[in-house]
């Protein structure tokens, strides 16, 4: 009994964050194409062609408050300084999906 009482609390639990977590839910592969596309002319293996030292590796992110979904979003829904706004090119999904590759691959860093 007790074992079936832990695989149904498993099972549930599973099924909570699989189909609550905003991360699980982010397609990066899908990201990953649109990185390729409309960011890696400027940021190309989570580099910077244009500022240097404004890179996507984690450290960088981390130092300048950028390192979360929602940080990352809004700086590629609204651009900053000499990064264009991309709310009008992309979908708010395909907004997120970026940004959770970029994300991941600062967590990979880069490789």
């Amino acid at each position: 009994m007790k074992k079936l009482i832990t695989l149904i609390l498993c099972t549930f639990y599973l099924y909570i964050i699989h189909f609550t977590s905003p991360a699980i839910a982010l397609d990066t592969v899908n990201g990953a194409e649109i990185f390729s596309v409309h960011c890696a002319g400027c940021h190309i293996n989570g580099s910077n062609i244009i500022r240097r030292g404004k890179n996507l590796k984690k450290n960088t992110l981390e130092k300048y408050g950028m390192y979360s979904l929602e940080a990352i979003t809004n700086i590629v829904n609204n651009g900053k300084n000499n990064m264009s706004a991309f709310k009008d090119k992309l979908t708010p999904t395909e907004i997120e999906n970026v940004a959770a590759y970029v994300l991941e691959q600062a967590e990979k860093n880069w490789k």
